[in-house]
């Protein structure tokens, strides 16, 4: 980029792990707004910027006030999907309808709930990432592993679709396009469902999946379940064997306490209801039964509730 051109204008909502992480990548080569609700956080990073592991610091514009990021070129979501709604509200009508907007969240429903914010007509652009980032303070994230983003349309023209892979690329992360992204949503949430509650009921890192044995008969069956209701929603799923699948992932994220563990620990709402709930939803239009994404729905909620010691 030469001293003249206009640096592109990158928004994003919600400054936690990935939020930092994003935002420090991509602020190399764009002018990056970090909006989040919480004032210590916006306060810390407008002060001290973004920075990943330990390199070089990089500022960034953090503020609370979503009008801050109207006039983006790209924006981003990185909010927990149970506060997308109230985050992308503000938006509505005050962002150019050629603007992509990103989701890169775990679970479902974020694009349904994009949609009644901005309207069915919105620029979207859905993808699921394998990325995985620790926040260690405001604005501070450590990259957990290497990971890899795959986006698609939901909504979104075929270039707007490309110009987001492209800055996510030269942002210094592997990116692809898929024509169909469902079979990747319903893949990434297979996992998140086997994975994250069963790791944060036990307050443990995800290796538990696989190193315990109760853990995984547990992980096994709720990720057989999710198979079942992807392939009676007529979803070609990105692997023939989902066990097997959520067994990888936990081999690439052995040592990280998910965001799940992380926000139960803490008795913070989860997303529980985007990810094993949905599932429980899905079967449920479907007339088919899933008792332990149902049970791992109930434990969590309920730990959700009970007060911390």
């Amino acid at each position: 980029m030469t001293a003249t051109e206009v640096r592109p204008r990158v928004a994003i909502l919600g400054a936690g792990a990935m939020g930092s992480l994003f935002a420090y990548r991509l602020a190399e080569l764009n002018d990056v707004t970090l909006v989040d609700v919480r004032g210590d956080v916006v306060e810390t990073i407008g002060a001290q910027g973004v920075q990943q592991d330990d390199l070089p610091v990089r500022r960034v514009v953090a503020t609370r006030e979503p009008s801050a990021a109207f006039k983006t070129n790209y924006l981003f979501l990185f909010v927990k999907a149970p506060y997308t709604l109230a985050a992308i509200r503000p938006f509505g009508g005050m962002l150019n309808p050629a603007t992509p907007i990103v989701s890169l969240q775990n679970g479902l429903g974020n694009e349904e709930a994009i949609k009644a914010a901005l309207g069915g007509a919105v620029s979207l652009v859905i993808g699921v990432t394998d990325l995985a980032a620790l926040a260690v303070g405001h604005g501070r994230s450590r990259r957990q592993g290497l990971g890899s983003t795959v986006v698609g349309s939901a909504g979104a023209s075929t270039t707007a679709v490309r110009a987001v892979r492209d800055l996510i690329g030269r942002a210094g992360f592997d990116c692809a396009i898929a024509y169909d992204i469902r079979p990747h949503l319903w893949g990434k949430l297979l996992a998140n469902a086997a994975i994250n509650p069963i790791a944060a009921l036990a307050d443990a890192r995800n290796d538990v999946v696989a190193s315990d044995t109760d853990a995984a008969e547990l992980a096994r069956a709720v990720a057989l379940e999710g198979a079942e209701v992807a392939r009676a929603l007529n979803i070609n799923l990105p692997f023939r064997d989902p066990w097997e699948y959520v067994r990888g992932i936990v081999a690439q994220t052995a040592s990280v306490r998910n965001s799940m563990t992380v926000d139960l620990s803490a008795r913070m709402t989860t997303e529980i209801d985007q990810v094993n709930g949905a599932i429980v939803a899905a079967g449920r239009r479907l007339g088919i039964a899933t008792p332990y994404n149902e049970a791992l729905l109930r434990l969590v909620r309920a730990k959700q509730r009970a007060p911390r010691d």
